[in-house]
C-alpha cells in the first residue's frame, strides 16, 4: 500500500474519492463503492453547509471591532467531532467554535446553528423510521439491530432505553395534541375514515378495533390532521365521542362538507353533532364497493361507466350517466346498482362547490395514503401500555406525512364557501339582487 493511500485512510475527513481508498474501506466496513460515494458526498455537503453557516454568522458581525480594529466575533477552533445518524449512515462532522470577545458580557452574541442543532444525534428521517418499525412489530430491544441493517453500525447508539424515552416523549406529545385548544380553528372541508389495523391496540381479540382519522382544510386551504383515535369498529358511538370531544375543545364552527366512506358510523354521528354539514361519499370507496358486487368479466366496463358519472362536467350530466349505469346493469346485478343508487345525492354533492376543489372533495385518498404503511398487513403484538404508545406512533407518522400534504388548489375560493356563496356545477352564482 502506498504511503499516500495510507495517509488518506488515516484521515477520516479526507476529500479523496480515490478508487483504491474506497476499495480498502469497503473491505473493512462492508460498504460498497457506490455506498461510500453516497456517504462521502452527504458528509461533504453537510460539512459545507455547517461551515457556511458559521462563516455567515461571523460575517454578519464583522463591524464589531475593538479599539485596535480587531474583530470581536471570530472563529476559535472547532467543537469536538460528532456522528449524526442519517439515512445515508452515520456521518461525522465538525462545527466551528464561535467566540465573542466583547468586554461587555450583556452585548455578546451566541451562535445557534440551524443546520446542526445542539445535541442532534439523529435526523428526522430516522425519527420517522422508529415509529414505523415499532408498528411493524419490532420489539424495543431489537431496534438497534434493525437500524444497523439500514444505517450501519452507529445505530448501536439507539439502545432500548433511548427508544423507551422517545416513545414516552411522543406519547406525551400526542396527549398534549389531543387536548389542544380548537377555539380559533375553522375547518371548511373535512375528510373522515376508519383505518382497520392489526397493531398494538387492545389485547382483547374479540374487539374489532380501528383507527378513526379526521383531517380538515382550514380557511387558507391548508390541510391539517384533526384527530387520530382508536374506536370500536367504525361505530356511531365511537365517532360521536370523537366529534363531541373536538367540540368540547372549542371546535364550534361546523364544516361546510365532509367526505367519507358510506359505511361509516361517522355519518350518523355527524348529523347529531354538526347537522348543517353537507355529506359527500368517497368515489374511490364507492367504486370498489360497486365493483365487488359484479362479476370480474364485467368490472372493467362497469368501472369505465362509473368514471363517466363523477367525471361529468355538470351535475345534470352526472345524473344522466348514473341513470344510464342503472339501466344497463340493474336487471342482472341489482345489488351493485342499489349500492350506487342509495347514495346518489351524497355522491354528487361536490358539484355545489368550486370546480377547482372537486379533486379534493371526491375522495378520502389523503387519509388512505398517509396510513398506507400501517394497515392490515401489520401484525399485532402485545405488551403493557401498548395502546397509548401505538396511537402516539401513528400520530407521529401522520404528523410527518402532513408536512407533504398539498394545499387546496385555488385555495382563495374557500373564502367564498365560508361566506355562503352559491355554486352550481362548480361555478359561483351571482347573488340575488
Amino acid at each position: 500500500m502506498s504511503k499516500t493511500t495510507t495517509n488518506k485512510l488515516n484521515n477520516p475527513a479526507t476529500d479523496s474519492l480515490d478508487p483504491e481508498v474506497l476499495a480498502i474501506r469497503q473491505a473493512f466496513d462492508g460498504r460498497s463503492p457506490l455506498d461510500e460515494i453516497i456517504h462521502e458526498g452527504a458528509r461533504r455537503m453537510l460539512q459545507a453547509a455547517i461551515d457556511a453557516e458559521v462563516e455567515s454568522f461571523i460575517e454578519t458581525y464583522q463591524d464589531r471591532r475593538d479599539s485596535e480594529g480587531r474583530r470581536m466575533v471570530v472563529k476559535n477552533g472547532s467543537l469536538p467531532a460528532r456522528d449524526i445518524l442519517t439515512g445515508a449512515g452515520a456521518i461525522q462532522v465538525q462545527q466551528g467554535r464561535v467566540r465573542d470577545n466583547s468586554p461587555d458580557f450583556s452585548q455578546r452574541v451566541t451562535f445557534s446553528p440551524s443546520v446542526l442543532p445542539a445535541y442532534l444525534r439523529r435526523t428526522e428521517s430516522i425519527e420517522e423510521l422508529i415509529p414505523w418499525l415499532y408498528l411493524k412489530g419490532i420489539s424495543t430491544n431489537d431496534f438497534g439491530e434493525a437500524l444497523q441493517a439500514l444505517v450501519g453500525e452507529k445505530a448501536k447508539g439507539l439502545s432500548a432505553n433511548v427508544v423507551v424515552r422517545l416513545k414516552e416523549q411522543w406519547a406525551e406529545e400526542y396527549d398534549q395534541w389531543c387536548r389542544r385548544d380548537l377555539a380559533e380553528k375553522e375547518y371548511v372541508y373535512v375528510w373522515a375514515d376508519g383505518i382497520h389495523v392489526k397493531v398494538r391496540l387492545e389485547d382483547d381479540a374479540n374487539k374489532k378495533q380501528c383507527i378513526l382519522v379526521l383531517m380538515g382544510a382550514t380557511a387558507d386551504g391548508t390541510k391539517e390532521l384533526i384527530a387520530v383515535l382508536d374506536g370500536y369498529r367504525e361505530s356511531e358511538q365511537s365517532w360521536s365521542e370523537l366529534l363531541l370531544d373536538l367540540k368540547q375543545h372549542g371546535l364550534a364552527i361546523a364544516p361546510k362538507i365532509a367526505v367519507g366512506d358510506g359505511a361509516l358510523g361517522f355519518w350518523a354521528a355527524l348529523r347529531k353533532v354538526f347537522p348543517e354539514t353537507r355529506e359527500q361519499r368517497c368515489w374511490v370507496h364507492k367504486t370498489a364497493n360497486v365493483l365487488n358486487k359484479l362479476p370480474k368479466s364485467v368490472q372493467p366496463k362497469a368501472k369505465g361507466d362509473i368514471h363517466e358519472i363523477w367525471q361529468a362536467k355538470t351535475k345534470a350530466d352526472a345524473e344522466t350517466a348514473l341513470q344510464n349505469f342503472l339501466q344497463k346493469y340493474d336487471a342482472k346485478y341489482p345489488k351493485a346498482c342499489e349500492c350506487l343508487r342509495k347514495d346518489q345525492n351524497e355522491l354528487l354533492a361536490f358539484y355545489d362547490f368550486p370546480a377547482e376543489h372537486w379533486g379534493h372533495l371526491r375522495t378520502t385518498n389523503p387519509i388512505e395514503s398517509t396510513f398506507a404503511t400501517i394497515r392490515l398487513r401489520h401484525r399485532k403484538t402485545k405488551g403493557n401500555g401498548t395502546r397509548r404508545a401505538s396511537l402516539a406512533m401513528m400520530f407521529k407518522l401522520a404528523q410527518s406525512a402532513s408536512k407533504k400534504w398539498k394545499r387546496l388548489r385555488s385555495y382563495e375560493k374557500i373564502t367564498l364557501v365560508i361566506e355562503g356563496r352559491s355554486f352550481k356545477d362548480g361555478i359561483m352564482q351571482e347573488a340575488a339582487a
